[in-house]
Formats: C-alpha cells, structure tokens, sequence
C-alpha cells in the first residue's frame, strides 16, 4: 500500500545558508544508492523533507521497498526514514485512508495492544491542529474495530500510526526505521584512509564518511613476506566501505624494499615508528596526487607500543597533512560495537599476516622522541628517494567484493 518513503534528516537542519547544498548532496547520494531503480524513482525534497516516489506514482511491490530499505541504511545525512502513504493534505482523505485499513492495523495482537496516534502538522492552515488529528482518528479506530482491542500508550506502544499534515501533501506511515546519521558523503573534501586488514582502521574510513568525506584508501604489503590474502582482504573490506559512498579507490603499496633498509641500518626498537614515518609520508604523496585533503588512521590512543603520546607526535611529524584519527578516544569494545553493524566485523576477524608484523621488533619503544627518528633515517642513504620510487610503483584498483576466506 505504500506509495512513498520519507526521509528525515537531523544535523543538516542545523546548517545555515548552506543548508541547500547539503540537501543537493543528500538528494544526490540517495540517487547514487538508488542507482539501479534510477529508471523507475524519483527522489524530490521539500522543506526538512526529502521523499522518494515512483515516476508513475504507483505502489512499491515489496521487493523494491525492500531494496530502498537497505539502501537508505547506508545514508549518511538521514536521521531515520518511513514507507508511506501520500495523500492529500485534507482530513476527509486522511479518515478514508485510516478506516480502510484500520481493522487491519491490529492483525496478528490480542487484545490491550498498545496503540498511539502521532500526528505532526506544519500547514498552520489545516482545520485541524496536531492533537486534534490525534484525537479525531483515535476516535474512528475505536468505532472501526471497538475500544476494547487497545489501550494508548504514548510512550511505549506496539503499534504507532504516523501522521504528517504538511502545504503540499499529508503522509501516513506505521514503521520509523534508523539511519546512519550524520552528514552527507562529500558535504566535505575527499581523504585518504590508511586502510589495514584489523577492526579499527574500516570504522575510522565509516566514521570520516559520516562526517561528510568521500575517502579512497591505501594500504601496505610486503610481498613476498606477506600472502596475496593480505591485500585480498583489505580489497573487500573497502568494497563494503564503498557501499556507503561514491567508490573510493584503494592504492596497494609494497613497503617492503623500505623496510629491509630499516631492518638492516635502524634500531631495532623503532622500527615500528619507522615503517609508520614511512607509510605517512607515502601516504601523502599518493594524497597530494589524487587531490586528497586528509589522512584518515584507526589509532587509538594508548592501544599499542605506537599509539603513545609520544609515537604518535614522532609519526605526526612525518607529514605537513591534516591526519585525522576519529577512534584516538574510543574504546576497543565500541569500536567493535560499530565494526559489527556496518559489516566489517567478519572480514577483519579473519587472521592475515599483515606488512607491520614483518621485521618486526621483539620490544617495540613507547617513546621514540622525533629528533631521534630523524637521525635514525638520515642513515637510510636516498631515503626520500626511495619514497618517490615506492608511491611511483603503487597500484591503484577499483575494490570488487567477493573475497571468500574463511574464518580462522
């Protein structure tokens, strides 16, 4: 019976005279999510409203509602979202709607079921002000099916029949369902995340999306001491990343001709700091190159020997770009929390050796000062030379899902 689907956005009614472009943005994400119903659907906004109808304005058969559903689970910008249907904006309507399904409202409940009525009205012109509706479709339910069969509940009900009154139309929906959030992708400049096969790193690029950059991603082997697996799965997860965004291309870097260097003329100690001071200052070129604003990591503060206060200011200075790390304060257990709503969780579990763990040391530093890791490096003859060559024989892939390892 449903002929339209609302969508509500939160954070980007706080925007000012850029609000338009948010929504623009907004509209434009919805339609890329869409894309594969493009011929058939329209996405249209209105004031604090955006909706998605059919172009002959006919009913969704369930399997398109369903697609649009999860589609609009991947939306950064949209608070939440309801199947519905539009109406016009007149009561006579909305009781006919209401007493032609209302016995069909409590199919499958007993009798007591907790019921509200939730009417919302911004056309200050209606007849009718938003408690008014309430009360007057109460009252026809309870003639329609007997007031015994429910009791109201405003704050704790099973069933919640939504009314939106508005100039141009009215709307009612039965079921509210979460979306991510947020802002729109690409309401700011596009980053590079450092993208590993572990938990942390896939919720960092999530979490930078829902603020609004669009993200492609790099990432770092060291074949052939590291399997093909090890890029195998860091493909898949930024191909679930990508369902979130316009596709982010992933460039897959071999770090290991660096590390040997480090391995054979370094401190033993630091050579995590080192590898990390390199993977920034490629990481940054491959920015600069694709015209990247950002670096985006998973660290967290204190989580391992590199994470410290002092490491991460050593690796800081490595690199003149913005670095953004969104979990440096969370705690692993809400990490994994997000990790295992978006989808990610399964593929990072899945045990690949990764190029951080090669040469790596027995007692990593905590506290590795910067003026010491420059030393170190300055005895790495043609160091930034060695750079350039490792960014010039990067490998840029569009990730393609599919990678079928098994859990170990």
């Amino acid at each position: 019976m449903y002929n339209c689907v609302i969508c509500r956005y939160h954070e980007i009614a706080t925007k000012g005279n850029n609000r338009n472009m948010f929504e623009r943005c907004l509209c434009d994400n919805i339609r890329h999510l869409l894309k594969d119903m493009k011929e058939d659907i329209q996405v249209r906004r209105v004031r604090g409203r955006v909706w998605i109808e059919k172009c002959d304005k006919s009913v969704f058969d369930s399997d398109m509602l369903e697609r649009i559903k999860s589609a609009l689970s991947r939306a950064f910008g949209l608070e939440s979202f309801s199947p519905a249907i539009l109406l016009p904006a007149d009561m006579d309507v909305i009781r006919d709607t209401v007493r032609g399904f209302a016995k069909g409202i409590f199919d499958g409940y007993s009798k007591g079921v907790k019921f509200r009525i939730r009417a919302r009205r911004s056309n200050k012109r209606f007849p009718l002000t938003s408690k008014d509706i309430e009360i007057d479709l109460v009252s026809l339910v309870a003639q329609e099916v007997g007031s015994d069969l429910f009791i109201i509940d405003l704050d704790n009900a099973d069933i919640t029949l939504g009314i939106e009154v508005r100039d141009e139309f009215s709307l009612i929906y039965f079921d509210t369902f979460e979306a991510p959030g947020g802002l729109p992708v690409g309401s700011n400049p596009r980053v590079l995340t450092l993208l590993s096969g572990g938990i942390d790193s896939p919720v960092a690029a999530y979490m930078i999306m829902k603020r609004g950059s669009a993200t492609d991603y790099v990432t770092f082997h060291s074949s052939p001491y590291t399997p093909q697996e090890t890029v195998d799965k860091v493909e898949a997860l930024a191909a679930l990343l990508n369902t979130y965004q316009v596709k982010g291309t992933l460039h897959v870097v071999n770090l290991l001709p660096l590390q040997k260097i480090i391995r054979d003329c370094c401190s033993e100690r630091m050579r995590t700091v080192l590898y990390r001071r390199a993977m920034f200052r490629i990481a940054e070129k491959i920015a600069e190159k694709t015209n990247c604003r950002a670096l985006v990591t998973g660290e967290s503060l204190g989580q391992v020997a590199s994470q410290t206060v002092v490491n991460l200011d050593t690796i800081n200075r490595s690199t003149t770009m913005l670095v953004l790390r969104p979990l440096i304060g969370e705690d692993k257990l809400d990490t994994i929390a997000i990790a295992e709503k978006i989808g990610s969780m399964e593929l990072s579990s899945v045990q690949v050796p990764d190029s951080c763990t090669v040469f790596s040391p027995s007692s990593p530093s905590t506290s590795v000062p910067a003026a010491l890791a420059a030393k170190e490096e300055e005895k790495i003859e043609n160091y930034m030379q060695m750079i350039d060559q490792i960014v010039m024989d990067a490998e840029a892939v569009t990730p393609q899902s599919g990678w079928t390892a098994s859990l170990q």
